[in-house]
């Protein structure tokens, strides 16, 4: 089940028709997200498989898989930084188990992310998915 937070973006995005105004958005999600110190991207936050500079930061709260998963993320490129942001909503504040059931292929395809993101960046956003879906099965035991 997505989160609240998901279900925003994805009722702005039924809102907006045009591409290039769903582009603008995700973008400006990446505006509002807080930077990442710079002391934590490193080798270990950076997620290969992405054309750009893409750091993750696991933040969780508690041990297990009851433990409430978060993250902070940062790019180097504005786009993939508003993908972290839909990536944020998405997972942060969910449990570790609800994590790993949550079928991001499917959350991220009412978006229609897919159609419209070069397969670099498709690639790229997979890659990410990858490295929560990781932590998140190392957070559980």
């Amino acid at each position: 089940m997505a989160s609240p937070a998901f279900e925003d973006i994805a009722e702005t995005f039924d809102f907006l028709d045009d591409w290039e105004d769903r582009y603008r958005h995700v973008i400006e999600l990446g505006r509002a997200m807080p930077p990442l110190d710079d002391a934590l991207k490193t080798p270990a936050t950076r997620v290969e498989g992405c054309a750009s500079q893409v750091w993750i930061q696991p933040m969780p709260k508690g041990e297990g898989p009851e433990a409430t998963f978060d993250f902070m993320g940062d790019s180097d490129a504005m786009i993939v930084r508003g993908l972290i942001a839909v990536l944020h909503a998405l997972y942060a504040g969910q449990s570790v188990a609800d994590v790993l059931k949550t079928d991001a292929q499917a959350e991220l395809a009412r978006l229609g992310l897919d159609d419209h993101l070069s397969s670099q960046r498709s690639n790229g956003l997979r890659a990410m998915v990858g490295r929560i879906r990781a932590v998140a099965t190392e957070m559980a035991g």
